[in-house]
C-alpha cells in the first residue's frame, strides 16, 4: 500500500481524532500538574506578585507566555492527524510573535540605549534558559507519547511542536516566579530556553514518532 493510502484510510478513520485529542488533553494536564508542582516545590512564586501583577509588564510577561502556550498546544492538537492541515493553527503562531516584537520595539523608543543592556540581561538570565527547560520535562514526555497515538504525517514537525508548546507552558507557569519582567529579557532569555527544547522536541520526533 502507498503512502498516501494509508494516511487517506488513516485521516477517514473516525475513532482515530478521538483517541489523539483524548490523548493530548491528558498530556496537557499531566504535564502542567507535573510542571506546576515542580515550580511550587522549589523555587516558588514571585514574593511579591500580588503587587507585581498590577504592573504592564508582568501583565505582559505572564499574557504572551500563555498566549503562545494556548497557540502552540492548539498546533499539537493538529498536527498528530493525517491529512488534516496545520497551517492555520501554525500561522496563529504569529500573533504572539507580533506581540512580543511590538513589546519590545515599545521599551527600545521608551528607554534610553544605555539601559538596553542591563534590561536585557536582567538577574536570573542564567537561571531562566535551565529551569524553563527543566520544567518542560514532563509535558513534552507527555506529548510526544499523546502523539504516538496520532500519526503524524512529518514526525520532526510533530515533535518540535510538542516541544513549542511544552516550552511554552514551562515559561508560563516560570512566569509567575521570574523578577525579570523586561519585554527585552523575555525574548532573549525566554526566546532561547523555548528555543532549545523545540529544537530537542524535533529531534525527538524524528527518532519516536516515525511510523
Amino acid at each position: 500500500m502507498k503512502t498516501d493510502d494509508l494516511i487517506k484510510l488513516l485521516a477517514e478513520d473516525a475513532p482515530a481524532p478521538m483517541r489523539l485529542t483524548r490523548a493530548v488533553t491528558i498530556a496537557l494536564a499531566s504535564g502542567v500538574l507535573i510542571s506546576g508542582a515542580l515550580l511550587l516545590s522549589t523555587v516558588g512564586i514571585r514574593h511579591n506578585m500580588m503587587s507585581a501583577i498590577e504592573t504592564i509588564r508582568v501583565l505582559f510577561k505572564i499574557g504572551f507566555s500563555l498566549l503562545l502556550a494556548a497557540t502552540a498546544c492548539g498546533l499539537v492538537y493538529r498536527i498528530g492527524r493525517p491529512g488534516v492541515s496545520a497551517k492555520t493553527s501554525a500561522l496563529a503562531l504569529l500573533a504572539p510573535l507580533m506581540l512580543l516584537l511590538a513589546a519590545v520595539a515599545i521599551e527600545l523608543a521608551a528607554l534610553p540605549s544605555d539601559l538596553w543592556e542591563a534590561n536585557m540581561m536582567g538577574r536570573s538570565a542564567g537561571y531562566c534558559v535551565v529551569f524553563i527547560p527543566l520544567l518542560s520535562l514532563a509535558p513534552l514526555a507527555a506529548f510526544l507519547l499523546a502523539l504516538r497515538n496520532g500519526a503524524p504525517e512529518h514526525p520532526a514537525l510533530a515533535g518540535a511542536a510538542a516541544g513549542l508548546a511544552s516550552s511554552s507552558l514551562a515559561a508560563a507557569l516560570y512566569a509567575w516566579h521570574c523578577a525579570d519582567d523586561s519585554p527585552l529579557f523575555v525574548a532573549t532569555w525566554y526566546g532561547i530556553a523555548i528555543t532549545v527544547v523545540t529544537v530537542m522536541g524535533a529531534a525527538l520526533g524524528a527518532r519516536y514518532l516515525r511510523w
